[in-house]
């Protein structure tokens, strides 16, 4: 007897497949990644000041705070390499489901072990397992979306880093509100419950089904699509229709020179704007609750506590951090209007200038607080219209497939040494010439971007 399943054609491929609840839970899986980056980010901002009021830390150094905020891009950059290249080679699952499980293991460590350098260490942990993130979560989300919609999905995926930031932000001012003494390590049960939930939300997941069939592998190729988009969904055409094994892709275009060379427009183009965001989303972002207070932004009451003071910039964070998701919506519908991504992401990083600049004379010149923080939030705004998604999408429609994971990942990594440089810089920028230097110096650095953008956009090729 013959089953029916077992004869029916699917009628679709990936790239025309109309949008289901499937597509959905796979871009929501795939969100928790960006979302945990961000928040722990924000979590680490949050730790900083509150180390600060303990006796232990009381006079802890601009490079020690440097060194937290930067522990986990550190580790993004690092992981971002390492688990870039190893997709390339052994596959997405096993990666995918790692790195929540190195995330949760040093989150919880640090909570247990409230010690400054175990900190240190495992905020490393966590970046490590979230550099993986930044290149899984977009590979698999462009190479399942369909192709009406994949800028979409993708850009949907990337609004969970404006989740990440508001969500850190909540839920560290709700416990610190709630708080007699400054107890800054509880505050990684944060990271821990996030990386958690990706755990088990990718327990019932696959293989990449494009990554099994360009390593010639077509059966299982088809097996796990059906499994993730179901049994109508082919991977292509032909795909449907043959069982003949295809060639397998070398997973490289050659040495190691080799890379460098054929893809070199595309590194600087993916790579160098990613680093001038990563100032404004890391560098910046993490030190807003520091900044807050530096430019006054803040609503000090000279009878106010220490502890009330950092919950107060952390509040202030939180509204400020309400402005990006808005962004991030915003910029998705101007990618879906056919707007190219290079001219939003040049556009958008002049604009960020402008806001600083804007940011700067407001503080220099004693401008109402209003104006600081409208500034401060359209910094925000345009930051994650442009950059800080664009810098995202860029990546998986400029490398062919056989080599995207590596490419995706050598952006992510030059992007988080921009951020790394920016943390680092920030709270040594801000001892040595105060609010203004800081923003001077990222008004600079966005002005950077958007030239490098402008410049190197024309000429490079965007792929399906």
């Amino acid at each position: 007897m013959t089953v029916i399943s077992d004869i029916r054609r699917p009628q679709y491929t990936i790239a025309d497949a109309p949008l289901s609840w499937r597509h959905w839970w796979i871009t929501a899986v795939a969100a928790l990644g960006q979302m945990i980056g961000t928040a722990v980010a924000t979590v680490a901002g949050v730790i900083i000041p509150l180390m600060a009021l303990t006796t232990t830390y009381a006079h802890m150094s601009s490079w020690v705070q440097g060194l937290i905020g930067a522990a986990d891009l550190i580790g993004i950059m690092v992981g971002s390499l390492v688990f870039g290249r190893l997709s390339d080679r052994y596959g997405y699952l096993l990666f995918f489901r790692l790195c929540p499980g190195i995330v949760l293991a040093s989150s919880v460590c640090a909570v247990l072990v409230p010690d400054v350098t175990v900190l240190v260490i495992c905020l490393f942990f966590c970046g490590f397992g979230i550099g993986g993130e930044y290149s899984l979560d977009s590979d698999y989300t462009s190479e399942l979306m369909p192709d009406r919609y994949k800028l979409l999905m993708l850009g949907m995926v990337k609004t969970g880093a404006a989740v990440g930031n508001i969500l850190g932000a909540a839920l560290s001012f709700l416990l610190i509100s709630r708080w007699t003494a400054p107890d800054w390590s509880h505050l990684m049960w944060i990271i821990a419950a996030i990386a958690a939930l990706m755990l088990l939300s990718r327990i019932y997941f696959f293989e990449s089904p494009k990554w099994l069939s360009c390593h010639g592998r077509q059966a299982e190729a088809q097996s796990a699509l059906h499994s993730l988009l179901g049994p109508d969904v082919a991977i292509s055409t032909s795909a449907s229709h043959s069982s003949a094994p295809s060639r397998p892709v070398p997973h490289t275009t050659g040495k190691k020179s080799d890379f460098y060379t054929e893809f070199r427009n595309q590194i600087v183009l993916s790579g160098i704007p990613w680093s001038c965001e990563g100032l404004g989303v890391y560098g910046i972002g993490v030190f807003i609750p520091v900044l807050v207070m530096a430019l006054g932004i803040g609503h000090d009451s000279p009878d106010a506590t220490g502890l009330q003071d950092v919950a107060r910039s952390v509040l202030t964070t939180l509204w400020i951090s309400c402005i990006i998701l808005p962004g991030f919506l915003i910029g998705i519908w101007l990618c879906m209007k056919k707007v190219r991504i290079v001219i939003l992401q040049s556009a958008c990083f002049w604009a960020c200038a402008v806001s600083l600049v804007a940011l700067l004379l407001s503080y220099h010149m004693h401008w109402p607080v209003w104006i600081s923080l409208i500034s401060f939030m359209a910094f925000e705004l345009f930051l994650n219209i442009g950059p800080h998604l664009v810098t995202y999408l860029l990546p998986p429609r400029i490398y062919p497939l056989e080599v995207r994971g590596r490419g995706t990942g050598i952006a992510a990594a030059i992007g988080k040494a921009g951020a790394v440089a920016g943390v680092f810089l920030v709270p040594l920028l801000l001892k040595a010439g105060g609010g203004v230097t800081v923003l001077a110096f990222s008004a600079g650095i966005m002005a950077i971007g958007a030239a490098v953008t402008s410049i190197f956009g024309r000429r490079v090729k965007e792929l399906s």
